[in-house]
């Protein structure tokens, strides 16, 4: 995406557990400027531990937003993210030529570079329909459903996602279309020109950088942050991974060991499915997160 103004966010992205922060850093210190975070998960100040928050010396060495800004008790979504984040640009963009972007959540980064297609509003009472048939019946049911009401949706590969898939059959209910009908793959104007670079590394070692991750987690405490929230556990911000196993653990239903090798598995597991977002996007380019050139790749692209 390239303009003729000098203004540039360098977008830092791919899985789980790829050197993202640290890479992020180093570039937003070459270039003195600051970090927005595009991670749907960090930005909620109740959860710290189970979704890799930046430390705080990470955090202190260079200025983040969108981390800790929100509370699970929130509705925080893509077009959520969109407007935060164009005005947080537009900010920054009074003090600096560049601002980083960093984060695996690659509907945050389309809605920030492309916009998002105007879905119509949902009936609350079709909302909650579906939320409450979801959470009695569970994931196979949603999926079974779509597949009936739904089947372009169904086969666009988004099935997976409970939060999409709700998402898709309030669309189908409320207005007897598939939501795939509103997606115009017209893309907002923006600008300002956008770099996007991708952490690519082996996946046996990302896999084994998950896995240790993951018992850092524990190690860390994440098992008292879990334990703190059981009473929020209905929230959306809680469905997710490294909450959801340790949420069956206190039920009883799994041992802590099996919890935690749950939770590695769903990792490596939405690893594959960010990469299978990312390879579809051409602008991407990708480097090893350990490469030190990779920083005057990125100044060669800004010219």
């Amino acid at each position: 995406m390239k303009h003729n103004s000098p203004k540039t966010v360098i977008i830092v992205t791919g899985p789980t557990a790829s050197g993202k922060t640290s890479f992020a850093i180093r570039l937003a210190q070459a270039f003195n400027t600051e970090i927005i975070s595009a991670d749907s998960r960090q930005c909620f100040r109740e959860m710290a531990i189970g979704v890799a928050r930046p430390s705080a010396e990470e955090l202190a060495a260079i200025p983040h937003h969108f981390i800790a800004s929100h509370s699970i008790q929130d509705e925080v979504t893509a077009a959520t993210f969109e407007t935060y984040a164009l005005s947080k640009v537009n900010e920054l963009f009074q003090q600096y030529d560049q601002v980083v972007m960093v984060g695996g959540t690659g509907l945050y980064i389309k809605a920030f570079c492309e916009g998002l297609d105007l879905i119509p509003d949902i009936e609350p009472d079709i909302r909650e329909q579906v939320k409450q048939e979801y959470e009695a019946k569970g994931l196979s049911w949603l999926q079974e459903t779509l597949k009936e009401k739904d089947p372009a949706f169904y086969s666009s590969g988004e099935i997976q996602n409970p939060q999409r898939s709700m998402r898709a059959l309030e669309v189908r209910l409320s207005t007897g279309r598939s939501i795939i009908d509103y997606r115009t793959g017209r893309k907002a104007a923006r600008d300002f020109n956008v770099i996007k670079i991708g952490m690519d590394l082996p996946k046996e070692i990302l896999h084994s950088q998950i896995n240790i991750r993951v018992e850092q987690m524990m190690q860390a405490g994440l098992e008292t942050e879990v334990k703190a929230l059981l009473p929020y556990r209905q929230l959306n911000a809680l469905q997710t991974v490294g909450y959801s196993e340790l949420f069956d653990f206190f039920d009883g239903k799994i041992s802590r060991e099996m919890a935690v090798e749950s939770i590695k598995t769903h990792t490596r597991q939405y690893a594959k499915r960010q990469m299978t977002w990312f390879r579809k996007d051409p602008d991407i380019r990708w480097v090893s997160p350990s490469d030190p050139d990779a920083h005057h790749s990125v100044t060669t692209l800004l010219q």
